[in-house]
């Protein structure tokens, strides 16, 4: 998970942590020299994560490239930004809500599977338009609300394992009404 290629924009990301830390004097000059001068050489994801980590929690890093376990009880938690979903996903709701937020995280491998333990939880997901969302594990008096716009050969996200008396919800955002209109408009022709 390490060794994806990181984007301009995760680089631009890094570096703006750098420049806060220069700011409240958490880094010297010199460090953040340095630091600088490796983010714009780092080719992948696991090279810029090591620059931030002693700057600001786990939770709050630019990049976050965490293959940990999702788990809640009697709560709610929620992954989102800029992170690296692995190709297996674990997850355990007992009676709480699990949040991913798909729509700026990267995914490792075109399928991913979400292998899910929920009772009396939710699972809700955002994913962006082309990422399909399937359900192929045992749902036991539970609900499924799959709204996503899946592209054709898009990436597909695929939760397993067992929901019993909970829910899987998976939704793309909301568009724009100039969006909506359009697509309405291309249908009708």
């Amino acid at each position: 998970m390490r060794d994806l290629r990181a984007s301009d924009a995760d680089r631009e990301r890094v570096a703006a942590v750098l420049g806060e830390a220069l700011a409240d004097g958490r880094l010297t000059l010199e460090e953040h020299s340095e630091r600088t001068s490796r983010v714009y050489a780092a080719r992948t994801l696991g090279e810029l994560t090591g620059l931030t980590r002693d700057l600001s929690p786990e939770e709050a890093q630019p990049i976050l490239v965490d293959d940990r376990p999702v788990s809640v009880f009697f709560g709610r938690t929620r992954r989102e930004g800029r992170w690296v979903v692995p190709v297996k996903l674990p997850l355990l709701a007992l009676f709480g809500t699990v949040e991913l937020d798909l729509r700026e995280a990267v995914l490792q491998r075109r399928h991913v599977v979400v292998d899910s333990l929920v009772l009396g939880g939710r699972i809700r997901l955002i994913v962006p338009d082309g990422v399909g969302v399937s359900v192929t594990g045992r749902t036991i008096l539970s609900t499924r609300d799959l709204r996503a716009r899946p592209a054709q050969d898009g990436p597909t996200v695929e939760v397993g394992g067992t929901v019993i008396f909970g829910s899987v919800r998976a939704r793309a955002p909301k568009r724009s009404l100039r969006a909506r209109v359009r697509g309405r408009l291309g249908r009708g022709r």
